[in-house]
């Protein structure tokens, strides 16, 4: 995931070096930003974004209840219906994967 990231930051950079990069990201994909920011580091070193900082912004999932009908938004989606107790959820959203920005160092580095 972090590489596919990094491959989408270093077109946008064109060769410019990166201060920091926000990336919205579905909450099935069960993203955990320490990790993810370990990660990111991890494969961008050597790169032009070598210490970029992430912003990670996770986007929850539209969850449908088929027992009740009630309509929530959840970060867990493995969860029960928050209004009856129902395990029957219907789930839409909550893949996306998103490079949103990039900022630019001012000067060179």
């Amino acid at each position: 995931m972090c590489e596919a990231i990094l491959d989408a930051v270093e077109h946008r950079a064109a060769g410019r070096q990166v201060r920091r990069v926000r990336v919205r990201v579905g909450a099935l994909h069960r993203v955990v930003e320490p990790a993810f920011d370990q990660a990111f580091a991890l494969v961008s070193e050597g790169t032009v974004a070598a210490g970029a900082a992430v912003d990670l912004v996770v986007v929850p999932a539209a969850v449908s209840c088929a027992d009740c009908g009630h309509q929530a938004e959840a970060t867990d989606v493995l969860a029960t219906c928050a209004a009856c107790g129902g395990t029957d959820l219907e789930v839409a959203g909550g893949d996306e994967l998103v490079l949103e920005s990039i900022q630019l160092r001012n000067g060179k580095r």
